[in-house]
């Protein structure tokens, strides 16, 4: 039986005032929005990634025409690159799912995602849909075409190879396939049981672009003009555009703000013609809806009589205007316009309500205080009839004065077998292009449901309301001020492992830390694994603690584990908790069963000490390390002649030059470093592209956009002599077997003839790239630019990767080159 206890705390003084909190909106706002009740209109837009989105037109669509728009992103963009940190994989996705998220509370738009795993660029839209699984992604996207039942749907990309990308393309694909079988009862008839039913939207169309040097514009294509300026909101469409992209920032995608006039193009991909406007032939009024015409005249009363100085006036009349709508038959316009106005209500009524607690985490077998706090700012006619803490009601009947702080301190007993907090999609073992999520209820939801959530049973003007308010996590940062993040539950028990991953070279015995973390009341117990052991594979020895200190020694070659294990009389798995924190997004939390990897591998190095200048966020430093390197991370007062001495080689992390405009500054200085016989590897880069650049190299090269998105494309040595290819590592075909993801990208183009390509490699039907490793001396020195994805394979625990690498830091070191 779930228990809960509460007080009940009257007066609290102050006002609330919130960072990253529940949302605010002026008077303004809720000018637009009671607008938006006379509204009935949906625009679904379809696309591949976070970011592929065409922001100025969802918030055109959201905010001046005030259609409910919706974006269905088929990934959430797992497989882009980090500008701001080290995450790769699931780990990108999560952090991209959340900037998704702030970009819609900016345009107002709702967010969709399938279940398509993005697995890195692929040219073509046939392996996309193979790797991704074509039935099952159409089926995700069939399902929230009938859950959000758009009248029109607009794909950004085309389904050929103008889309620059397989993903682009198949999201294409899979949108035009879906409008077709949406309406179709006899396809994934399954998903009837869930309440959806067939649905045909209006039509489908293409929102033509121009980007770069392809143009799918033409002035005979139906134009809409969506640059223009709302002075409810105090801001152009473009300027919106440019705050909504602003949020993705671990693409770099920031836009800047645009404003005046600025034309979309519309195609006609299936559907009835739209000869002047995407909605042509759609009803958007309140005449779509049986008995709607009378809620029409209601709501534009409202409107008419709305003062933005006293919005709780308008509150008795959007009562009445909530009874009107609920009277009218069963249909998805009647459950949105019903939420639509009851959220107007508390908005009128300036009601603030939150549930929220001292901690971030509620331990399984655990108290949780939590206290509620609800305030009637405008002096609506409201009353508290009850609230609903994890399913179990409250005795607060309490009449609400105007602008006063009343509050209820409750404790939720954390049941022992309460789920941990986890990502739905990360719940279930991947497949090997998308999440496996077998809730069908869930699938196309940006995120799931809070821990826990509370219920408040009020009564506004002499009618009923629910209202369900997350339970979150509440601070004070001495910088920020006031912040909200989630709740996540957690285990009595996890583990960490350091570093995450081990490497053997030679087949030494290693130290690595494994630690637990006891949550139980009363405990904040960091040991060495006290109730736990840990289960290595048969291919490794692993000694006895020394503190958090454990050591491990191989038998053999291979990729090898050990695994946290709980003792007798617990559960058997002991997962470990990954937090992911960063300023513009909320706390993230995820699970994943605790577990270290140990790669034994033939890696022979010569050479010591390097100096690495951080990029765009990779995780190559840790491996260095790992292989016997000791690794100094350079700051731009570091390079300097004398300093940049003391390396054997130096290192620029991917896209080095794009994220540091300092390094083009100090190129002589390192230029210099190379000349009095230094080594210099630069790993890929964007600045440049496409043209000779003199500010990287001792001599020009370009940068192009080529790449090798074949994980298992064949690799030819155009110099098998070379001595990268030889020392103090034998590299052979075997040493490009294993990769992920990719091969490489953003090889070298064109090239001063001092250059050497090593490497020849291509995509299946393609001409060979020759830029994926190029080296050249330079005076006593080597300068190497690779474009090879070490930032992807060495993580990822591939031998040859790290073999090559070694390799390549030793071009110095080997006499006679």
């Amino acid at each position: 039986m779930k228990r809960l206890l509460f007080l009940l705390v009257t007066g609290l003084s102050g006002l609330i005032v919130a960072a990253q909190a529940p949302e605010r909106i002026t008077s303004a706002e809720i000018y637009l929005r009671l607008n938006k009740l006379n509204v009935l209109g949906t625009v679904l837009y379809v696309a591949a990634h976070p970011d592929d989105e065409n922001s100025r037109l969802i918030a055109y669509m959201a905010k001046e025409r005030l259609y409910r728009t919706g974006y269905l992103s088929m990934t959430r963009g797992d497989g882009g690159q980090n500008l701001i940190g080290d995450e790769q994989g699931v780990e990108l996705g999560l952090i991209r799912t959340q900037e998704m998220l702030a970009a819609r509370r900016v345009d107002g738009a709702d967010q969709f995602f399938s279940r398509a795993f993005d697995f890195g660029f692929t040219k073509s839209t046939e392996e996309a849909l193979k790797t991704w699984g074509e039935q099952k992604i159409l089926s995700d996207a069939v399902w929230v075409i009938r859950k959000y039942q758009p009248d029109v749907i607009i794909t950004r990309f085309p389904p050929d190879s103008r889309a620059g990308h397989g993903h682009h393309s198949a999201s294409a694909v899979l949108a035009h396939e879906a409008f077709l079988e949406a309406a179709d009862p006899t396809k994934f008839p399954a998903q009837f049981q869930y309440g959806v039913k067939p649905w045909k939207a209006t039509r489908i169309m293409w929102n033509n672009y121009n980007f770069g040097s392809v143009n799918t514009t033409r002035e005979d294509q139906l134009k809409i003009d969506m640059g223009g300026f709302n002075p409810i909101l105090g801001k152009s469409y473009g300027e919106l555009a440019a705050e909504s992209r602003t949020n993705h920032k671990s693409q770099g995608a920031a836009l800047t703000p645009a404003r005046g006039s600025a034309d979309e193009y519309f195609t006609l991909v299936d559907g009835e013609p739209a000869p002047t406007d995407i909605m042509n032939g759609v009803e958007t009024s309140w005449r779509r809806v049986q008995g709607g015409e009378r809620i029409e005249g209601m709501v534009d009363q409202v409107i008419h009589d709305f003062s933005l100085q006293y919005p709780e006036r308008s509150v008795p009349a959007l009562v009445d205007i909530y009874k009107a709508i609920a009277a009218l038959p069963d249909g998805y316009w009647r459950t949105q316009k019903l939420k639509e106005t009851q959220a107007l209500i508390a908005e009128c009524s300036g009601l603030w309500m939150e549930a929220v607690t001292r901690t971030p985490y509620a331990v399984q077998g655990d108290a949780l205080p939590v206290t509620l706090v609800l305030n009637d700012r405008l002096n609506a006619p409201i009353s508290v009839e009850g609230a609903n803490v994890d399913g179990v009601d409250t005795a607060w009947r309490q009449e609400l004065q105007g602008d006063k702080n009343y509050s209820l301190s409750c404790v939720i007993h954390v049941a022992p077998n309460e789920p941990v907090t986890q990502p739905y999609w990360l719940r279930e073992e991947m497949s090997p292009g998308s999440f496996n999520v077998s809730d069908q209820r869930l699938i196309g939801n940006p995120q799931g449901a809070p821990a826990y959530e509370v219920r408040f049973r009020l009564v506004i003007g002499g009618q009923e309301f629910i209202y369900t308010r997350p339970v979150q996590y509440k601070y004070t940062d001495p910088v920020r001020g006031e912040l909200y993040e989630p709740l996540t539950v957690i285990p009595v028990v996890t583990a960490q492992f350091d570093p995450s991953l081990v490497l053997f070279t030679d087949g030494e015995e290693k130290s690595f830390h494994a630690e637990a973390q006891d949550h139980q009341p009363g405990i904040a117990n960091v040991s060495s694994l006290p109730s736990m052991q840990l289960t290595p594979t048969p291919g490794l020895t692993v000694g006895k603690p020394v503190g958090l200190s454990w050591t491990a020694k191989p038998a053999g070659h291979g990729t090898e584990t050990v695994t946290a294990d709980l003792l007798a009389n617990r559960r058997d798995t002991v997962l470990q908790l990954t937090t992911i924190a960063y300023e513009h997004i909320p706390r993230i939390d995820y699970f994943r069963p605790a577990r270290e990897k140990f790669v034994v591998a033939d890696v022979r190095t010569a050479g010591h000490r390097i100096g690495y200048i951080e990029g765009a966020g990779d995780k190559v430093p840790a491996a260095l390390e790992q292989m016997g390197y000791e690794v100094v991370l350079l700051k731009e007062k570091d390079v300097s002649p004398a300093f940049l001495k003391t390396f054997d080689a130096v290192i620029a992390g991917v896209r080095a030059y794009d994220v540091h405009p300092w390094l083009k500054q100090r190129h002589d200085v390192l230029m210099e470093y190379v000349k009095d016989g230094g080594n210099l590897i630069v790993q890929y880069n964007r600045d440049g592209l496409d043209n000779m650049n003199t500010n990287i190299g001792p001599y020009p090269f370009a940068i192009s956009n080529k790449r090798v998105t074949d994980e298992n494309a064949p690799v030819a040595f155009l110099h098998p002599a070379h001595p990268v290819l030889n020392y103090p590592n034998k590299i052979t075909d075997q040493d490009f077997q294993g990769w992920i993801q990719e091969r490489g990208i953003y090889f070298a183009g064109q090239t001063d003839p001092q250059y050497e390509s090593v490497l020849s490699m291509n995509d299946p039907g393609e001409k060979e790239l020759k830029g994926s490793l190029v080296i050249a001396r330079y005076g006593k020195g080597i300068f190497v630019y690779t474009g090879l994805v070490f930032f992807r394979e060495l993580p990822a625990g591939i031998p040859g990767a790290y073999r090559l690498m070694a390799n390549i830091i030793a071009l110095n070191q080997k006499k006679g080159f």
